[in-house]
């Protein structure tokens, strides 16, 4: 009865408008999603429009000017464009884009936004009946001793320190205080680690620009600003896009072993190594600061609903996965590749950093210092198969239990599994694309190859940027000018063709609300 007491109607408005948004956003997130990069896309593609470009010459439709903003928002790096036609003005939207895209922004944005409604939900006194609030306090201090480990408390605190804070501070459950405290600390913690691991980044490749002059003049021949190119670089990097504002890509930079060095953490950092270094940067910071709060998160990354938070045999598993599939890939790609045309005119040195870098991009960021039509097709299908894993995919070795419910909910679902996996959905795609390219792969054989359209499908996907690219030498029929462009293998393509593949571009961005499959290969 005495639940409006001290309550202005505005307030009490506002507050059941919060819960009643984050109530439907929960139960809509694909949907707020899907249209965040819908719009930002159409932004972006507006604003690319209504700037001119590098040159006069060439003037790119409106179809592969939303083909490339597609794919900056979604960092799949796919083209139909040459990089070099963008000027420096909309090379910063592109950056903005693949910035706003990333994995990393996007879900602490999304984390912001849980925390803030969570902190104006029926927990929170301030916007609730001031009676269940008491009734709350009655148990306070037993709830505080049955349910809290005095080690999770604030060091420096005693047990008579800890009652009288339970008893004069705010009317609030010590454990979910923590919780809120522990989920603003670890939303300050990824805004450090996003802004930290680029900013050193982007002054790592201005050093290396300014002290190695033939990277500078490459620049200066590409007519590129080294600052422009920098931010730009690290940003696609770290985002796990793959554009570089070069045409031919890192292949011009294949010799440059140094910066290949600076960006393969950039890469790593930015998705498949996320997990376990954020949570050791969790752990490195709780050993000076917030440590409570720290240690909350590391004990309780389930209870924080932050999916890139994983516990600590997740996170040394992925590490492992990661460190697995790196090693393999540079084992066969050497095997395969070594005396190979693609790595030729580059020393023993530069054949390894450049092979570990080409390995490292498979995962997602598709960044390439060679060409891959050149590439064995045993190693282009196992690049497809690297691209096709989600970033977090990991070796469980044993299984996880589950609750009765749990398992009852899965059998309920195991038809729908087989109906609408994700290979299934790839199927889909790429057997559209080959209907919508049907008349080039009679025409034009050895470039719309099924395997080429598979590789460039699966890097859509997968949000990787890989392509075999078109060559105008392996057409057999040479009726008509053909000029080579450095641009992806779907810039040939029909416009239905890109459609398709904007589509896959947006599912694959998107993949993660999809179900899960695998046994003893668990996809988080």
């Amino acid at each position: 009865m005495f639940s409006h007491i001290g309550k202005e109607p505005f307030q009490l408005c506002t507050s059941h408008l919060c819960r009643f948004t984050w109530f439907h956003l929960r139960g809509n997130r694909f949907s707020l999603e899907l249209f965040y990069f819908l719009f930002i896309s159409s932004l972006g593609f507006l604003i690319l429009r209504s700037l001119d470009g590098r040159t006069t010459n060439f003037i790119p439709r409106n179809l592969d000017l939303f083909y490339t903003s597609v794919s900056a928002a979604t960092v799949s790096s796919m083209s139909t464009v040459e990089m070099e036609y963008f000027s420096n003005t909309q090379l910063v939207i592109l950056t903005i884009l693949m910035f706003i895209g990333g994995e990393v922004f996007t879900s602490m944005v999304a984390h912001y936004i849980r925390v803030f409604f969570i902190n104006i939900s029926p927990k929170n006194c301030n916007v609730v009946d001031p009676s269940v609030c008491h009734r709350d306090t009655q148990h306070t201090l037993m709830d505080k001793i049955e349910l809290t480990d005095i080690k999770t408390l604030e060091s420096g605190n005693s047990k008579s320190d800890i009652f009288c804070t339970e008893t004069f501070s705010t009317p609030k459950n010590y454990t979910e205080d923590l919780k809120d405290r522990s989920s603003k600390f670890l939303g300050v913690t990824v805004l450090f680690y996003l802004v930290f691991v680029q900013f050193s980044g982007v002054l790592s490749v201005l050093i290396y620009i300014n002290v190695i002059s033939s990277a500078k003049s490459i620049l200066k021949h590409k007519g590129l600003h080294s600052i422009t190119f920098s931010i730009f670089t690290i940003v696609s990097t770290f985002a796990n896009c793959g554009f570089v504002p070069t045409n031919e890509n890192m292949l011009i930079f294949k010799e440059h072993s140094g910066l290949l060095l600076i960006l393969i953490p950039q890469a790593l950092f930015g998705n498949t190594l996320y997990p376990p270094v954020l949570r050791f940067s969790i752990w490195a910071i709780g050993k000076f600061y917030k440590k409570s709060e720290a240690r909350y998160l590391l004990n309780n990354s389930k209870e924080i609903g932050y999916n890139h938070l994983h516990s600590y045999l997740n996170s040394s598993l992925l590490l492992i996965t990661v460190l697995v599939f790196i090693i393999v890939q540079f084992i066969f790609f050497s095997s395969m590749e070594w005396s190979s045309g693609s790595l030729l005119g580059m020393n023993v040195y530069q054949k390894l950093v450049g092979i570990l870098f080409q390995t490292v991009n498979t995962r997602h960021t598709g960044e390439s210092i060679v060409d891959l039509s050149t590439v064995s097709s045993a190693v282009m299908v196992l690049f497809v198969l690297m691209m096709y894993l989600p970033p977090y995919t990991s070796f469980l070795p044993v299984a996880a239990e589950e609750s009765c419910e749990q398992g009852n909910k899965r059998s309920r679902k195991i038809m729908e599994n087989l109906i609408f996996s994700q290979q299934t959905y790839l199927v889909i795609f790429i057997t559209l694309v080959c209907i919508t390219e049907r008349k080039q792969m009679v025409n034009d054989p050895l470039n719309f190859n099924v395997l080429n359209i598979v590789v460039e499908v699966i890097s859509a996907y997968g949000n990787v940027g890989f392509s075999t690219g078109y060559n105008c030498d392996r057409r057999l029929k040479r009726h008509g000018g053909c000029e080579n462009k450095w641009y992806g293998f779907s810039g040939k393509w029909s416009d239905e063709g890109k459609l398709v593949l904007i589509a896959v571009m947006i599912f694959g961005r998107l993949k993660k609300f999809n179900m899960n499959g695998g046994k003893s290969w668990k996809v988080l």
